[in-house]
């Protein structure tokens, strides 16, 4: 009669509690003669990875021993792979962001390290999330590309002139990137032409599609001042040693054809007279010609008689003024010539053009019966 095998213990390689597709090893204590339940394996080690009750028998030249004790084994099921769902496109530039959303779970891990159901991800890799659910199992999702695109560089603004300058000029502004331009003002080419004031900028499009926008340039148009005209104190054709004041409107500055800088010019000489006005923008207009007629005097003409200027009743002299333009004598003959025969002071005054010039001579007339 063979005695019947002790009853096996079995031992556990780890928890009997765990995640698929995880397993846990059963050993029986007999070296020989096992027989798992369920399944029927006769190995003395059981790989387990189904949830169950496992008990070992013994059998021995024909004799099996009483069951173990079971040991139940619980495999819970890992949950179902986690998606991402991005919240806009996962290819952007430098300075975008792109929030990555988890599918429901009691916690989640990223591949970054983070967590929480939402990533917000700012650049270029491949991103996964491990979710756990209330087990404590855990399931990896397949991985987010996301690529963020560099930003280029700003563009640079450079002007062909000075950015202040009197309307009726203009300035071009020109992008060190010769396409993929978009200014303040609309324009789409590499150089723009201004010719009104404002702050004005370009932004520059690369091939990604990334923009960056340069720094701003200000440009200032100065109007310019109204044509000057110039005004006169008396009249501008005038005999030598008389003068006549020239003068500008009210104006910031003041340059005369002369040289002269002052808001009012005396002339006293011939000649055609400008006059250009600044205002206080640096910007100037110019007067039209005003022109100045200064005539000789002629010289003091010397008056001849043809005889004596003292005679006797009866008698008469002739007095002779020198070539001329003109002449006014003072008993009113107009001719070079007058011929006198009364006593008197008289002047003859000579002209050249408006010019005059005037000398004298005292004719008298003495009784004949007087002796000198």
């Amino acid at each position: 009669i063979n005695a019947i095998p002790a009853t096996p213990t079995v031992s556990a390689s780890g928890p009997l509690t765990f995640c698929a597709p995880g397993t846990v090893v059963l050993t029986s204590s007999s070296a020989t003669g096992n027989v798992w339940s369920p399944g029927g394996a006769t190995t003395q080690a059981l790989t387990v990875n189904a949830s169950g009750s496992y008990t070992v028998s013994v059998t021995t030249a024909g004799c099996t021993s009483a069951a173990s004790a079971p040991v139940v084994v619980t495999v819970n099921a890992a949950p179902a792979t986690p998606t991402i769902t991005p919240s806009g496109p996962t290819t952007f530039c430098s300075g975008g962001t792109v929030v990555l959303n988890a599918s429901p779970g009691s916690s989640f891990l990223w591949s970054t390290g983070a967590t929480g159901q939402t990533l917000v991800a700012n650049a270029s890799g491949n991103y996964t999330v491990t979710v756990t659910d209330v087990n404590g199992c855990e399931s990896v999702s397949n991985s987010q590309a996301v690529q963020v695109d560099a930003t280029p560089a700003a563009p640079v603004i450079s002007a062909s002139g000075p950015l202040t300058f009197c309307a009726g000029s203009s300035v071009d502004l020109s992008s060190n990137f010769p396409t993929g331009n978009v200014w303040t003002n609309g324009a789409t080419s590499a150089n723009i032409t201004l010719t009104s004031s404002g702050t004005y900028n370009v932004t520059y499009t690369d091939g990604n599609g990334c923009a960056v926008t340069g720094t701003p340039v200000t440009v200032t148009v100065n109007s310019v001042p109204a044509t000057p005209s110039i005004t006169a104190n008396g009249p501008t054709a005038f005999c030598q040693g008389d003068s006549v004041i020239l003068s500008a409107p009210v104006s910031s500055g003041y340059l005369w054809s002369n040289g002269a800088t002052t808001q009012s010019i005396s002339v006293l000489n011939t000649g055609n007279y400008t006059v250009t006005v600044s205002n206080a923008g640096g910007c100037s207009a110019a007067s039209a010609a005003t022109s100045v007629n200064v005539s000789g005097i002629p010289a003091v003409p010397v008056i001849t008689a043809s005889g004596p200027v003292s005679f006797c009743s009866g008698s008469s002299v002739t007095l002779n003024a020198p070539a001329a333009a003109g002449y006014l004598w003072s008993n009113g003959v107009t001719t070079q010539v007058n011929t006198l025969s009364n006593t008197g002071l008289y002047k003859c005054t000579v002209s050249l053009q408006t010019c005059t010039a005037t000398d004298s001579v005292f004719v008298s007339i003495v009784n004949a019966d007087i002796v000198n």
